[in-house]
């Protein structure tokens, strides 16, 4: 049974390429572009991975972050974001994020290599 992820970001190209890339290594693949249509989404289908990026448009991914801790969820979550700052990432974690990484300093490839490595 190939895991599902979910990927909440607003990016459409890098939504794309996402999907695609980790379509082709075998997962399904949700996508959403914002964090109300997540939401929508979690509430109905389950899923193995969250991939979530932070600067979303209304409702931030830390406020995402921080729903779901209040939730209890389960579902782990990576966060991919060009937020670099040591603090972004320590409040991610501190909110209940399995990964954090830095878009721009990381390649497709690797933001996959590190969720096939979690979810393996």
């Amino acid at each position: 049974m190939p895991k599902k992820i979910v990927i909440v970001e607003d990016e459409r190209p890098m939504l794309k390429a996402l999907t695609i890339k980790l379509q082709n290594e075998g997962f399904v693949v949700e996508d959403c572009s914002d964090a109300a249509q997540f939401f929508e989404k979690i509430k109905n289908e389950s899923f193995d991975l969250i991939l979530l990026d932070l600067m979303l448009p209304k409702i931030s991914g830390f406020d995402v972050l921080e729903s779901l801790r209040i939730q209890k969820n389960e579902i782990p979550i990576i966060v991919a974001s060009n937020l670099s700052q040591k603090e972004d990432k320590e409040r991610a974690e501190k909110l209940g994020a399995v990964e954090y990484v830095v878009k721009s300093e990381n390649s497709l490839n690797d933001i996959v290599e590190k969720i096939k490595k979690f979810l393996n």
